[in-house]
This record gives structure tokens, C-alpha cells and sequence, in this order.
């Protein structure tokens, strides 16, 4: 494959997302080729004090204590 087509630049990871729920959803469209993902709902979770966002794709997310996505489970 020609390097031409590969870009590594392109190449983004959850953590890396800006701590936005906009840049969020603009990262999980990307990652579903595309197809829009939008907020379903936020509950705050009192156990860990952190807001939880409920995401079309099916997952949740929330920030870490360094501002930074990751999935709840």
C-alpha cells in the first residue's frame, strides 16, 4: 500500500479526546464510520461521583480523575 493513503496523524485514541462531550461525539462518529452518535442520557453516579453519559453506540462514558474518556462497565 502506498504510503500516500496512510495517514498515522489521523490515528486518535478514546484518552485522547478533548474533555467535551461535543469532541466526543465527534470521535465516536468518526469510529462508527461516520454514522452520527448522539446522547442518550447523563446520570450523575453518586459512587463515584462522576456524571456518566449513556451513548447511542450502547456504551457509557465518563471522564477519569485526569479529565480524560473512558468507558464505564
Amino acid at each position: 500500500m502506498s504510503q500516500a493513503f496512510v495517514r498515522e496523524s489521523e490515528e486518535q485514541w478514546l484518552h485522547d479526546v478533548a474533555p467535551t462531550l461535543p469532541a466526543l461525539i465527534n470521535y465516536l462518529t468518526r469510529e462508527n464510520n461516520g454514522i452520527r452518535v448522539y446522547q442518550k442520557a447523563s446520570v450523575f453516579n453518586q459512587q463515584t461521583g462522576k456524571e456518566e453519559y449513556s451513548m447511542s453506540n450502547g456504551f457509557s462514558y465518563a471522564k477519569d480523575m485526569d479529565g480524560k474518556w473512558q468507558i464505564v462497565t
